[in-house]
């Protein structure tokens, strides 16, 4: 995938446009780990996407994002983008085709606002991705409460990216999702579910269910699971605490295999 990844890369630069590897398939291999796909941005036109890669779909052209399928591998090019106006909490109004620069800073969190040219290795960071990448932070890109404004959805993000990669977060980030962690209620149920599914396939599900509970998150998510605290058991046959400590410990249990099935009804 990834030698295909860069033979899209090539197409345009050879066609004179500039292109970048971008965000987490970046942040991935910079953290020596398997990307599971390879995103590509680039100052060309959607339309001059199009007719570059006869095997494309505009499944996002409206964004500036043309979906190419390439050697049985589906990958997302986009056009450098500026983004205004988030009146759904979720996607922008309208947007500005833009500079690389631009593009990196209207993204959700610094590791995740990095470009990589695969042919120098060398890396475009317009956002001192790689200092918190080395620090392990979660640090939203610029201002935390627009960021979390454009889309709600990112305060569950950083819950997942802070546990999947065993960092912290930056105090100014921590903040903001405990401020703005009401906002959570506005976001499509549909949305939240497959954040929790993946927080839950991972091995740190339950230092991500303490986050969100924490943070005041889980009494909007998962309320069912909030009421299990305080509900005590008997000492003698639980010296772990009450049922939220002891389904914890049930979760805690399972192995890291990937059985969704299996780790909802532990948790239900």
């Amino acid at each position: 995938m990834y030698q295909t990844a860069l033979t899209l890369v090539q197409k345009l630069r050879d066609h004179k446009y500039e292109a970048y590897l971008a965000g987490g398939c970046v942040r991935d291999i910079l953290l020596k780990k398997e990307p599971k796909d390879y995103d590509i941005v680039t100052n060309a036109l959607p339309d001059q996407i199009e007719q570059l890669f006869p095997n494309s779909r505009a499944v996002g052209k409206h964004f500036g994002v043309i979906l190419v399928v390439e050697n049985g591998h589906h990958f997302e090019i986009a056009t450098f983008r500026s983004d205004s106006g988030y009146s759904d909490g979720r996607r922008p109004d309208f947007v500005t085709f833009t500079t690389a620069e631009e593009d990196a800073k209207r993204r959700d969190f610094t590791i995740n606002g990095l470009f990589l040219d695969p042919f120098t290795n060398e890396i475009k960071d317009f956002v001192e991705g790689q200092i918190d990448l080395k620090e392990k932070l979660i640090r939203f890109i610029g201002d935390a409460e627009t960021r979390i404004n454009e889309d709600h959805l990112r305060i569950l993000r950083a819950i997942r990216f802070k546990n999947r990669l065993g960092f912290r977060f930056h105090p100014d980030t921590y903040q903001a999702l405990k401020k703005f962690a009401h906002l959570a209620n506005k976001v499509a149920p549909e949305r939240i579910r497959e954040e929790l599914n993946r927080m839950l396939l991972h091995p740190s599900r339950v230092t991500a269910l303490r986050d969100l509970d924490e943070l005041g998150l889980l009494d909007i998510v998962l309320p069912e699971i909030a009421a299990l605290k305080g509900i005590t058991q008997p000492y003698e046959y639980h010296t772990e605490g009450d049922v939220f400590e002891h389904t914890l410990m049930a979760l805690k249990s399972i192995s890291s295999h990937k059985n969704l099935t299996l780790i909802w009804a532990t948790l239900l």
